[in-house]
């Protein structure tokens, strides 16, 4: 689950619900690491979306207000089936946080439960409401009048992606090299890209289950999407 405060439509409102829609843009976080952990053991085969409307209307908005996405991943050892729900949504109200983060999963040996957007700093100070931080993403203020951010997230993965393409550009290495999982590619998003297009396509045919297709029994790279046929 992951939401964002309803002034988000009016940042955004120049392409929301025009070129892009609310689980494009949060969903895909929780989508990415389920690719991520998944590789090489279940691929998503199905994808059904529902949602919610009524915020992004009122403010002449195309948009739904939430999206949830309920993808069936099937394991590729025994064609057995896990069942995973994303919703995203940018119409909650003002809270401690920017961006609400939450993570369950239950497997056949155990669960996690991640709360992503308390992370154990919060603030209070005169005329402005208490917030929990989030120290980690990137330093913003400098240090002796430099910036200082380099250590936090927020930066080094573009400074990893810009690495990587400086070493493919000097011959170094190939675009391959990456598809291990230590950065982004088009190759270990795939499916993550065809989970959010099979839900966007589920939503406009009111509510219909798409079906992610792949060469033979064991392939990991999506080839089309089609809906599902009862």
């Amino acid at each position: 689950y992951m939401s964002q405060p309803k002034h988000q439509l009016d940042t955004f409102k120049a392409w929301a619900g025009k070129s892009s829609d609310i689980s494009y843009y949060l969903n895909s976080h929780h989508i990415d690491f389920s690719e991520w952990t998944l590789a090489g053991i279940a691929r998503p085969v199905r994808v059904t979306a529902t949602s919610s409307t009524g915020v992004a209307h009122s403010k002449d908005i195309p948009a739904e207000d939430s999206i949830t996405l309920t993808v069936q991943w099937e394991n590729l050892s025994d064609k057995s089936l896990g069942c995973a729900v994303y919703t995203s949504s940018w119409v909650a109200p003002k809270s401690d946080v920017h961006s609400q983060q939450r993570f369950f999963y239950m497997g056949s040996k155990g669960e996690i439960n991640v709360d992503q957007a308390h992370r154990g700093c919060t603030v209070s100070v005169d005329d402005s409401p208490f917030a929990s931080v989030n120290p980690l993403f990137m330093k913003y203020t400098p240090t002796n009048g430099k910036f200082a951010g380099q250590n936090g997230y927020g930066v080094r993965s573009f400074e990893n992606f810009i690495d990587a393409c400086a070493l493919i550009n000097e011959g170094k290495s190939k675009t391959s090299d990456y598809d291990d999982g230590s950065i982004a590619t088009v190759h270990t998003t795939m499916q993550g890209t065809a989970i959010l297009e099979a839900g966007r396509r589920s939503l406009d045919m009111d509510g219909r289950p798409m079906d992610i297709l792949y060469e033979g029994e064991k392939g990991e790279e999506p080839i089309g999407i089609r809906p599902h046929e009862f």
